[in-house]
């Protein structure tokens, strides 16, 4: 998902901070939403959330968050 799709769903749901990280703004709005905030946090960039929004973006993420060696 675009930075300009992120941006668009976190004014929908009230939240502020554009200047964020694509990872820093989805989270806060998976805690805006009540959700746990898990959005690539997994090192191996696993996530069995089917129901997630933000899935198909997360275990790449994750993945390069650790720079790609699964720690």
């Amino acid at each position: 998902m675009q930075m300009q799709q992120i941006r668009a769903i976190a004014a929908e749901k009230g939240v502020t901070g554009s200047h964020r990280s694509k990872r820093d703004l989805v989270r806060a709005i998976q805690r805006q939403e009540g959700n746990f905030d898990c959005f690539a946090t997994d090192p191996a960039g696993l996530c069995d959330r089917a129901d997630c929004l933000w899935q198909a973006d997360c275990p790449p993420t994750a993945r390069r968050d650790t720079g790609g060696k699964g720690k």
